[in-house]
């Protein structure tokens, strides 16, 4: 894990929209991350509007926070109108956009599902743990540029 290879700072940046799903995201990355020797202070937790602002706020974390990674997590969930598919699409491409532009793991921990029910399934700590997952996917992205750097050094 990343810890191994001496402090990790995670940055974890939430959409307060759909915030019964999102608290529970939120619960289940930190755990994962306490499992993995992220200690809470390396940990810097910031809630925005919605999954259209995360990232901004993931660009932020990673400019100014000081953080090594970003986990972003929201929910967006189909409605009637068409706001699901410029939500979700645009949030996916700006989070896409600010990993490549900073160089540094953003990872997307937003759901997207056609019912309450589902998001509220994949967020259940005790169920599917996204939240969980996708902090472990950051942690291990870490991991991966953490080889290719030091392949490159021995070089």
């Amino acid at each position: 894990m990343a810890t191994e290879r001496g402090e990790v700072r995670i940055g974890i940046a939430a959409a307060r929209f759909n915030d019964a799903i999102t608290v529970r995201l939120a619960t289940g990355a930190r755990a994962a991350l306490r499992r993995a020797g992220v200690r809470d202070e390396d940990v810097c937790e910031v809630w925005v509007p919605g999954a259209f602002e995360l990232p901004l706020a993931a660009r932020a974390l990673l400019l100014h926070g000081r953080v090594d990674a970003v986990v972003a997590l929201g929910a967006v969930i189909r409605g009637d109108t068409s706001h699901y598919d410029f939500v979700a699409g645009e949030c996916a491409r700006g989070l896409q956009q600010v990993q490549l532009d900073v160089g540094s793991p953003v990872v997307f921990g937003v759901l997207t599902t056609e019912n309450t029910a589902q998001a509220i399934d994949r967020a259940s700590v005790a169920r599917m743990d996204k939240g969980g997952e996708a902090a472990v996917a950051a942690l291990e992205m870490l991991d991966a540029l953490g080889v290719i750097e030091q392949y490159g050094k021995s070089r």
